[in-house]
């Protein structure tokens, strides 16, 4: 058994060949840096089913895990399916929707959680033991047509916008799309770049077309971020993940790469596994259609079909792997985390399974070599700057000429 000396409470070391004494330093630096998860989709997933997430729940988030992994502030996903996108507003009030309970939940809890406008109010709350709710819109939809809104969402707390999600919408395309009309970012996309370095809001360029990674990247006059991508290095072919090339122009931009947890984004096995469960999901639904079969006949189907392909998942080292890459590449200053804990389903790695379990990825990092320094820019510096670096280029274009 492990004492953290932050939270004078009992943490159980984890099952496996953990280092006591490494492990115990795992804990504490864990507890003591400020980590920054830039993805956890909690809104979405109590979007239907509400649980009270100031207490234990069947969620990778609650407050009970986040105290006990170290984690302070998660970037709350405010996601927007494609499928909103056909019918004008439906996107913005989803967005406002899931704004408005991830308000209520702090609302409830002011002595759990807190709102974070800027670094200075992060480092308050940190300071005060409270865990930030930070909100990144993914899929860029609920801004329609109208670069008002950028200014609109800022003002309700929303820190970056994911440009788009699985399909084309008005500012780019998607790496999930076949279509490819705009060649990248629409006119209205190149606009809507300048405007969010204008207001401060940071441009996140997961989920986009790699056409639409590099134009993002020549456009905008501030850092930007991937909220939660992984590199392709591990899993080829996959346009999702980042390349290495896109990785160093990432870096020449001053960005950050916040690495995702899912085992499709890290191992190749895991990504040829999801893609071979969604090929053979697809023919099941295709014959039900065609024939009628009921969906309980669907459901056994995709049973015997986990039943006889077991999932291969990651581990917790797969997740370094990545980071260690990404820090070869980029440089030890544009890499951080970016879970997607509540949204990966039953993918997530070994040793990686909430948000409890951040001191084993911290334990693992200290193993491979890397300074408490260096694991403290890991965990939620880099991107502290990068917040930094937006909102001081915002400052800027309100002087006087």
């Amino acid at each position: 058994m492990m004492v953290s000396g932050n939270l004078n409470k009992v943490v159980a070391q984890p099952q496996g060949k953990y280092d006591a004494a490494l492990y115990t330093k795992a804990v504490q630096l864990a507890q003591s840096s400020l980590i920054i998860d830039g993805h956890v989709d909690a809104p979405y997933r109590f979007k239907n089913k509400m649980e009270d997430i100031s207490k234990s729940t069947s969620a990778n988030f609650d407050y009970p895990k986040a105290k006990k992994g170290g984690l302070d502030a998660p970037f709350m996903s405010i996601y927007i399916p494609a499928s909103f996108q056909q019918t004008p507003g439906a996107s913005k009030q989803v967005a406002e929707d899931l704004i408005a309970m991830m308000d209520s939940v702090v609302a409830k809890n002011p002595d759990k959680f807190a709102h974070a406008a800027t670094p200075t109010d992060l480092k308050s709350n940190f300071s005060k033991g409270l865990i930030s709710f930070l909100y990144g819109m993914e899929n860029g939809s609920p801004i329609e047509a109208d670069l008002q809104e950028v200014a609109y969402f800022f003002d309700k707390g929303v820190r970056y916008i994911t440009l788009t999600h699985s399909k084309r919408n008005l500012i780019c395309d998607s790496s999930y799309d076949e279509d490819r009309s705009w060649g990248g970012l629409s006119p209205f996309g190149r606009s809507l770049i300048v405007e969010m370095n204008r207001i401060g809001m940071m441009i996140d360029i997961s989920h986009v077309s790699d056409s639409t990674f590099y134009q993002v990247l020549a456009l905008s006059k501030a850092p930007v971020i991937c909220s939660h991508s992984s590199l392709r290095h591990f899993t080829p072919d996959w346009e999702r993940n980042v390349s290495d090339e896109m990785l160093k122009r990432l870096a020449k931009n001053g960005g950050v790469i916040q690495v995702n947890f899912g085992s499709t984004f890290l191992t190749a096995a895991a990504n040829g596994h999801s893609l071979k469960r969604q090929a053979f999901r697809q023919s099941i639904i295709h014959e039900k259609e065609s024939t009628g079969r009921d969906n309980e006949g669907l459901e056994a189907a995709m049973q015997r079909f986990k039943e006889e392909n077991p999932y291969p998942f990651a581990k917790v080292e797969d997740v370094v792997a990545h980071i260690d890459r990404a820090v070869q590449i980029a440089g030890i200053d544009h890499v951080g985390l970016g879970s997607d804990f509540d949204g990966v389903g039953d993918s997530l790695p070994t040793g990686l399974k909430s948000v409890a379990d951040f001191p084993n990825l911290v334990y693992h990092l200290l193993k491979k070599g890397y300074s408490d320094q260096d694991v403290r820019k890991i965990l939620g510096q880099n991107v502290m700057r990068v917040w930094r670096d937006v909102a001081a280029f915002a400052a800027q274009q309100d002087l006087p000429q």
